[in-house]
């Protein structure tokens, strides 16, 4: 079965995202769609040589609603800015020390980053101890220590309880 299946969980979201995008579930979707499930993970397989390993799964799910409840509060707060005085707006880059060494969970802290309206992910540095963050507002010294800090908290911590 490991070897028909050797990521099932890869096979499943192929298989979904199959029928979502197609918004049928007619019997040639579905045959399609496991045709995909089972053979894109065998083809690709060997481009990743050591699967992510998840420790916590309920972790995830309350990071998963972290960061989509921040996404919605993020939109609304950089729509505000955009829309108000152009003084609203002072971006910086800031480099974040991290901590996770993971490289599943620092790609992950990236997407999440980047996916929070009003920061992006920039760059890592090649020593994977710093990751360069564009904020659309960082104003001073002292609003950069409470955006280092609220990624680590928000994001960071729960990603090391997942992926290390």
């Amino acid at each position: 079965m490991k070897r028909l299946l050797p990521t099932p969980l890869l096979s499943l979201l192929l298989f979904a995202t199959w029928l979502l995008l197609n918004e049928s579930a007619s019997a040639g979707n579905v045959a399609l769609g496991v045709l995909f499930a089972l053979v894109i993970p065998l083809l690709t397989g060997k481009f990743m040589p050591d699967p992510p390993r998840i420790k916590n799964w309920t972790t995830v799910i309350r990071l998963a609603a972290v960061v989509l409840r921040d996404i919605v509060v993020s939109n609304i707060d950089v729509a505000k800015r955009v829309l108000g005085p152009e003084s609203s707006i002072a971006s910086r880059f800031v480099w974040i020390p991290l901590r996770i060494r993971d490289p599943y969970g620092i790609v992950a802290l990236a997407g999440i980053i980047t996916m929070t309206p009003g920061t992006l992910s920039s760059d890592l540095s090649p020593d994977r101890q710093h990751l360069l963050v564009h904020a659309l507002h960082c104003p001073d010294d002292a609003a950069q220590a409470a955006l280092i800090a609220d990624i680590q908290a928000r994001f960071e911590n729960p990603l090391m309880e997942i992926f290390e």
